[in-house]
């Protein structure tokens, strides 16, 4: 039974990046769906190389789809209408409504959020038409003032569709006072009404010598502390954007080491949460070569461009670290931008990831890879080609495959086979990100490369645990009749929504 939601709409807002807004917004989704109510997570715009392919072909963060999950729902485009992929410091892939735009450098897409910020609108208007409420995630922080003219991932958003705010920030990095107080100074005056209180983010020690700093915090501003959220340890979440080796396993004594890579680019990272998390395994990021010492298996990572990784690959010395651990015997797998290095060559002929040209791949598998413009995005399941082992994930990519290399797929999808294994067996590749999601799935891939011991973690079951928690934890420390008092409130004569 759906009860009466207190209110359609809250946004949460950030006085810096990382402050703990995915956190807090997906503990409010899990929070709110126990108490019957059909809610629903929105993010008007990210910037994030994490993604996630939703159940209408397109793209979002990968952020929104795990408050998706913590809905009881399936990830959908409109959850995060904007999506930004740099490419480089400067340009980045523009995707609205999940489907690729174009390529724009920063002050293009400046210009262009006038015309963003009406698929955000759009995007809002259907979901509030679906759903009784609506937990809203804002990016980086409200204060950037460089960035406040156009704005439509923050207080330009919230004034837009009239929505109350809380305010987060992390006491773990110290400064969270100035923090509050400096970001809520730097707002406008309608804009700072619009703020109904804050969040304190990771919270270590005792609580009774933080009072009088949160009596201070509420006088100074006129703003109540809703919550003081503890420091949850061993928690697990997926990152949003940023690589997380939180839960990564160190120095284990004969743990079965796998080497990734760190390259520019370097594209979804979850894919690597799982191994991660094995209790047996221990992954180590690298920029350089020299700063592993050896491998049993090697895996080339995801990347939004690929040319340019695999030039830098081969600058940091990479090719020969991997002929090396080839001659020894040891496994190499690419996942994604990761599988066409390993082929004879990618061609970019209409630039759509940098400056047009082919470049010479790895050669250690006979194909060739075209960069085409419609983006491939589906979910998809399947086996072990040849065997029963189920594996499921996701495909994310611009690049089409060819060559006899493929006639030995090492998957068989419901679309079709995928992959490529060598012919030694030394070597394999797949499209599928996630690809080690399911623990028969993580088993087979690291009894492939060597390691015999069959102990991968249920990665759902511990994303799902951990949402759970969130919410347990949100229940514990947070005000919520303050809160649902609070958001009664409605700073006057702000404008309505558009309708169509």
């Amino acid at each position: 039974m759906r009860l009466k939601p207190p209110f359609p709409a809250l946004m949460v807002q950030g006085t810096t990046s990382d402050a703990g807004k995915s956190t807090l917004v997906t503990a409010l989704c899990r929070y709110y769906r126990r108490q019957g109510i059909a809610v629903a997570p929105f993010k008007p715009q990210n910037m994030a190389l994490n993604s996630a392919v939703t159940i209408d072909g397109g793209e979002i963060g990968r952020a929104q789809a795990a408050q998706a999950s913590a809905c009881g729902l399936l990830p959908h485009s409109d959850m995060n209408p904007v999506l930004l992929k740099p490419n480089t410091d400067t340009t980045a892939q523009v995707i609205i409504h999940g489907k690729v735009l174009q390529n724009q450098s920063a002050v293009q897409y400046h210009d262009y959020k006038k015309v963003a910020k009406q698929a955000v609108l759009e995007s809002w208007q259907r979901l509030s038409a679906q759903y009784q409420m609506l937990i809203v995630e804002g990016a980086g922080s409200p204060a950037e003032i460089n960035l406040r003219a156009g704005d439509i991932a923050n207080m330009g958003f919230a004034e837009a569709v009239d929505c109350p705010v809380i305010l987060i920030a992390d006491i773990d990095r110290g400064g969270v006072f100035a923090h509050l107080v400096g970001t809520l100074e730097l707002l406008s005056a309608s804009e700072q009404q619009r703020v109904i209180g804050f969040v304190i983010n990771r919270f270590r020690g005792d609580i009774a010598l933080l009072h009088p700093g949160l009596d201070w915090l509420e006088q100074r501003t006129g703003k109540p502390v809703l919550a003081v959220l503890p420091y949850l340890h061993d928690l697990y979440l997926e990152a949003e954007d940023a690589l997380s080796t939180r839960h990564a396993q160190q120095g284990q004594t004969g743990a079965f080491h796998v080497v990734v890579p760190h390259l520019p680019s370097f594209s979804n990272h979850t894919d690597f949460d799982p191994l991660q998390l094995h209790p047996g395994v221990q992954v180590s990021f690298a920029k350089s070569p020299d700063q592993v010492a050896g491998a049993d298996l090697i895996v080339l990572p995801g990347s939004k461009s690929v040319r340019s990784d695999l030039a830098r690959l081969r600058e940091q010395g990479w090719d020969t670290f991997i002929a090396r651990h080839l001659r020894y015997g040891g496994k190499l797998l690419g996942i994604c931008g990761g599988f066409q290095m390993l082929g004879k060559s990618i061609d970019d002929p209409l630039g759509l990831e940098g400056p047009t040209g082919q470049s010479a791949g790895l050669d250690l598998l006979d194909m060739q890879t075209v960069l085409q413009p419609e983006k491939c995005l589906r979910q998809t399941a399947g086996t072990f080609y040849g065997q029963a082992t189920p594996v499921a994930g996701y495909e994310i990519h611009l690049g089409v495959s060819s060559g006899p290399a493929l006639s030995q797929p090492l998957f068989s999808l419901a679309e079709g086979n995928d992959g490529a294994v060598s012919a030694d067996g030394q070597v394999a590749g797949s499209y599928l990100h996630g690809l080690f999601d399911l623990p028969e799935a993580c088993d087979a891939l690291l009894h492939w490369a060597g390691c015999r011991q069959a102990q991968a973690p249920d990665f759902n079951a511990l994303r799902e645990a951990g949402i759970e928690r969130l919410a347990d934890c949100l229940a514990t420390h947070c005000d919520f009749a303050l809160l649902e008092a609070r958001t009664a409130y409605s700073p006057p004569n702000q404008p309505a929504i558009p309708t169509k």
